[in-house]
């Protein structure tokens, strides 16, 4: 009898505990972490401006987090996906053109399995980021050789192809006969010294250098965006079998969750670093670093046009200095044409940006088409050891047709952050 007394006693005390366990949930699902209104950007009136909210408690220990948007009749709760490192993130899309807005972060228990929009799938040759499954672009880590017959030096890895539009149309060429270094989506230095020598990173032909995948640093999915960073290296060849390394260089590459507009926003940036003591030139040319595309095989003179943010089109757009430049063409959508925003962030070197665009005689008059931001076009930049150097890009894919009007609208969300005030 003195055993049953003691076990009820002790059921009732357990039972008594986990209640209080369930209203401490109960209190934790409705802990308020931060209030904060966000203010639209200016002139920018497009659906979905990446917003990131930093130095927030983001313990997970204490339940998922969760964010929630208030509305007419409450707050309902919205996609967000929380980026860890150094300094955490916590990443959503907001709506510019409803207007002034109010959110609450809140620790929640329930943990529910939620539809992954954005994606990403690794093989042993690329890895590809899909969005409504979908896909976007191949990031191409594995060395890529040339068709046979030709130059194995030819050979690379560290580049984006296919790159494709929101209807499926590819956008991008690697190795076409006329430059087989030509790799969709890359960005290599061409003139460039260190230590008295003369390397050129771009021109694979030469044998003085080429730039390699070395490893992923991180894979990231989620209702947000996908991605993934990656550590690439420009080596040099100053001698037979062997490898100098020059420049260390980090891309971090996005696709956010979009899909009101119709188009695809890619991130692209890339932060640049040199191990070598007395640093190294990237000596002023017309090619080199950036961001290089070069455009589908379908695209020439007479079916793909060219016009930036100063009103240049191709026939004088090359040399001159733009916010964002589109560049579209022919293509086998149900809208016809298909192409890509290029912008650059008013942050990068010698922003607005030079260019190099191909005229419209190109490649023996067809006109191929070839794109490039390069921010040394008209000025040396040195990097020095113990520098970081940043240069960010986004790319707005889009089937059928788009404005200046459009264009600077996408600029503007880019080059600018949403205002946000924590009360």
């Amino acid at each position: 009898m003195f055993y049953k007394h003691n076990l009820k006693l002790i059921i009732m005390r357990m039972v008594f505990f986990l209640f209080l366990i369930s209203l401490s949930q109960f209190a934790l699902s409705q802990e308020d972490l931060a209030r904060f209104s966000v203010k639209p950007v200016q002139d920018a009136g497009i659906s979905a401006i990446p917003v990131s909210l930093e130095s927030i408690n983001y313990n997970t220990d204490f339940g998922r987090i969760a964010l929630f948007e208030k509305g007419h009749t409450g707050y309902k709760e919205v996609a967000c996906q929380l980026e860890t490192g150094t300094t955490a993130k916590l990443w959503f899309l907001f709506d510019n053109k409803e207007g002034e807005k109010e959110y609450v972060i809140r620790h929640v228990a329930d943990n529910p399995k939620k539809p992954v929009n954005v994606s990403v799938k690794q093989s042993d040759q690329v890895t590809t980021i899909n969005k409504s499954g979908l896909p976007v672009l191949s990031y191409n880590h594995a060395e890529v050789y040339p068709p046979e017959g030709i130059d194995a030096k030819f050979r690379r890895s560290a580049f984006i192809h296919p790159l494709w539009s929101p209807g499926g149309e590819v956008l991008t060429r690697i190795q076409p006969p006329d430059h087989y270094h030509h790799y969709g989506i890359w960005n290599p230095w061409t003139r460039t010294t260190f230590n008295g020598n003369e390397v050129d990173f771009w021109n694979l032909g030469s044998g003085q250098g080429t730039v390699r995948f070395k490893g992923y640093l991180g894979v990231l999915e989620g209702p947000v965006f996908a991605g993934f960073r990656v550590l690439q290296e420009h080596v040099a060849f100053l001698e037979p079998d062997s490898d100098k390394l020059a420049i260390n260089e980090l891309w971090d590459v996005r696709v956010w969750e979009t899909d009101a507009e119709g188009i695809t926003i890619v991130d692209l940036s890339t932060t640049l670093n040199t191990p070598l003591t007395d640093g190294i030139m990237l000596n002023a040319y017309r090619y080199g670093g950036g961001l290089g595309y070069r455009a589908t095989e379908k695209w020439h003179k007479d079916n793909c046009t060219v016009l930036t943010s100063e009103g240049k089109n191709r026939a004088d757009a090359d040399g001159t200095n733009a916010r964002w430049g589109i560049v579209e063409g022919e293509s086998g959508v149900m809208e016809g044409r298909s192409g890509i925003i290029f912008l650059s962030h008013p942050s990068n070197r010698m922003h607005p940006e030079p260019m190099r665009v191909w005229p419209l005689d190109a490649n023996g008059g067809r006109g191929d088409m070839f794109f490039e931001f390069c921010p040394i076009r008209h000025e040396d930049w040195m990097l020095e050891q113990g520098r970081n150097y940043t240069l960010k890009y986004r790319m707005i894919l889009f089937d059928g047709e788009v404005t200046p009007d459009d264009a600077e609208r996408y600029w503007r969300s880019f080059a600018s952050s949403p205002a946000i005030n924590f009360y």
